[in-house]
This record gives structure tokens, sequence and C-alpha cells, in this order.
């Protein structure tokens, strides 16, 4: 859904400059390992085709989706000499769907595999392949007796083209933590026993973790779209996100008026309140009761946060904000971790469901560009 700038309740601003430099930050601390892209998710909600073009402009090659249909819609928008890998595998007769498209699978099961050996002989082709081992998260890859078992029967990677080997950090925000010696010893371990191919272990927290953990490429996602890759050090990358909604109603209360739904929040005093038009159903959450900005002061959120709107309490503002004018939700005085924090999870999430209601606005190349239909 394309939402009209005049029409909106809120805009959500994505400077995909600053996505691209931290691709290139990312990269510079890598030396001479390519650094690919996450883009899975609608690149974390802020739209896969802009931000996949802007990073392909900066030099990127190489973009990780999560399913089948995320590649084909990406592939679309990408040279020929970038790759696209899909990390959930190849459903059951989809085969053909990779090639046509293509994509570079990465297989998680001995099933998959053969599933996709077998296309390759019927269709006599070469097929690129990437394979991911778990290391120790217990989510997806081949685990070390599949590893074996392809050791033992090397016929199981005939008519693949083996591109990759991968495997996915469990703990890396957490640089002291033990997993992440553990993990990069036991993908080692695995590799070796698999054909002499480029790997690649570290996401965006692991590149951070040092040179050993970098291997021939790595992956970053979160921290291209601005999110700590070092929760307990300063953000190292640049922000990427600005969310401002737009006040849709003011009034005046007395001292003691309860205020939104439960009159959960009570006017200690006479005040001055402003609605703006952002809540639940536009992915901020519940329990994130925060403030929003406006001209340099706070304004702080009074009453719980409604499916479309929030009530502020600008009484003490010295600039007070006027119907139609916009505060900032997301901005360089309240992050996007900020606000992660506030609701007990993490700037994943909070990125994630940013909603379809905005106005989307992109950044790029120091140009300001409306969200086309």
């Amino acid at each position: 859904m394309t939402v009209p700038l005049d029409r909106a309740g809120a805009i959500l601003t994505i400077d995909l400059d600053a996505i691209a430099a931290n691709w290139r930050l990312l990269s510079a601390r890598i030396g001479g390992a390519p650094c690919a892209a996450v883009v899975k998710a609608d690149a974390y909600g802020l739209g896969a085709d802009k931000v996949a073009s802007a990073l392909e402009t900066a030099g990127c090659r190489d973009f990780f989706v999560a399913h089948l249909e995320e590649g084909i819609a990406l592939r679309g928008t990408l040279a020929d000499g970038s790759r696209v890998f899909v990390l959930n595998g190849i459903p059951r007769g989809t085969e053909s769907d990779f090639v046509a498209a293509g994509l570079i699978p990465v297989v998680n099961t001995l099933a998959e595999l053969s599933a996709w050996r077998d296309y390759a002989r019927a269709t006599q082709r070469i097929l690129p392949t990437a394979l991911q081992i778990d290391s120790g998260m217990a989510r997806l890859g081949l685990a070390p007796k599949d590893v074996s078992t392809i050791n033992a029967e090397p016929s199981r990677l005939e008519g693949l083209s083996l591109r990759l080997v991968m495997s996915h950090l469990a703990c890396a925000d957490d640089p002291a933590h033990s997993a992440n010696g553990s993990q990069r010893l036991q993908f080692n371990r695995l590799r070796a026993m698999l054909p002499p191919v480029p790997a690649s272990l570290a996401n965006s927290s692991g590149i951070f973790l040092g040179g050993p953990f970098h291997f021939d490429l790595v992956r970053p996602g979160a921290a291209l779209y601005g999110i700590n890759p070092k929760p307990s050090h300063p953000n190292p990358m640049q922000r990427v996100v600005h969310l401002a909604a737009r006040v849709i109603q003011l009034r005046e209360v007395p001292s003691g008026a309860g205020i939104g739904y439960g009159q959960a929040g009570l006017a200690n005093r006479a005040s001055r309140l402003a609605t703006i038009a952002l809540g639940y159903a536009d992915g901020w959450p519940r329990n994130a009761a925060m403030k929003a900005i406006f001209e340099g002061s706070s304004l702080p959120f009074l009453g719980r946060v409604s499916m479309d709107s929030i009530i502020l309490d600008i009484t003490d503002a010295p600039l007070q904000p006027r119907e139609g004018d916009l505060v900032d939700l997301i901005c360089a005085e309240q992050t996007l971790d900020d606000v992660a924090r506030a609701a007990g999870t993490i700037g994943y999430e909070i990125l994630t469901r940013l909603g379809s209601r905005f106005h989307r606005r992109y950044i790029y190349r120091d140009t300001e560009m409306d969200q086309r239909p």
C-alpha cells in the first residue's frame, strides 16, 4: 500500500545512503573478504528492491533471503553478476523454480541435497549449491552425522557446483560467550570434511569478533539497517530509519482526568494533550511507553498505546505542537535500539514490524524521494 504524504498519519524515512555507508564500514573491517547483505523479510521491512539496488551500486554482489519467493522477487532487481542465496532451503518440488530464477539454494538437509542432486541428473545440469552446517545453534543446517555421510559418499554432491559452506553464530552479540569459539572450532572441523570451497560464519555481530570469524564471506543483516551489532558498546553504525507521526487532535483536561483505555493514565495537574496517528497496528509495541520529540522537547506518552493512536503530554513543551505537526518517534534522540529496550525485545523485531500505513520516504545520494506505486 502506497500512502500519499498528505493523507498519512505517520512518515517513515529510510536512508539508503546510510545503509550503503554501513555496508562500506563493515567491508572495511574485514579486509579482503567479500561482504554480503542479508535482505530477507523485505530488507527487514525497509524495501528489499530499493535496499538491494543501493547496496549493489555500492559494490555488494552477494545477497541472502529466507524464502524462494523473496529470491524470485529480488532476482529481478539485480544484475546478472550478483548472487542470491535462499537460506531456508528448497521446498519440495521447487527445484525448477530455483533454476529458472538463477537462485542458489542453501541446502540444510540430506533429503534436500538428494532432491537437488537428482534434479541435476535429470536435467543434465551443474547446479550451484550452498551447504549450511549446524555448528551449535540447532536451528538449520546439516548435523555432524550428515556431514560425515557426505564425506563418506561424495557421490551425493555429483552434478552440484558447491559455492559456499556456511554456518550461523548463536551468541555473537556476546563476545565473551564460550559458544562463539566452540562454534568456530566445530565449523572448521566439519567443513574440513567437505570439498574446499569458500566458507562463511559471521553475521553482523560476528564481524566484530575479529579475523578468525571472517573466513571468505561475511553476512551482515541488522547492522546494515542501523541496529547496534555491539550492544554493550556505542553503536558504530549510521542511523537508517526516522519515524514521525502526525498530531491529529489537541485537548486540555483538568487535574485528575483519566486518560486512554482503562483510564490507565492520570492527569496529576491541569494538562494539555496531543493525540498522534500511530499505534500498535503500525508496529509500535503496546508495552513501549516512551516519548515523542518535538523541537528538542520530550513529550511523554500518557495512558496506553492504542491500535491507531497514542496520547502525549505536551503541557511542559516550550514550543507547542499544532494539529498537523509531526513529532518524532524514532530519531537521533530516541533510537531504534532504545525503543526495543523499552519493549523488552530487539531492534530486529521493531524494524520488521513497522507497518504499511506509513508514507515512506527514501533518501538516496542525498536526495529525498517518495515511494511510488
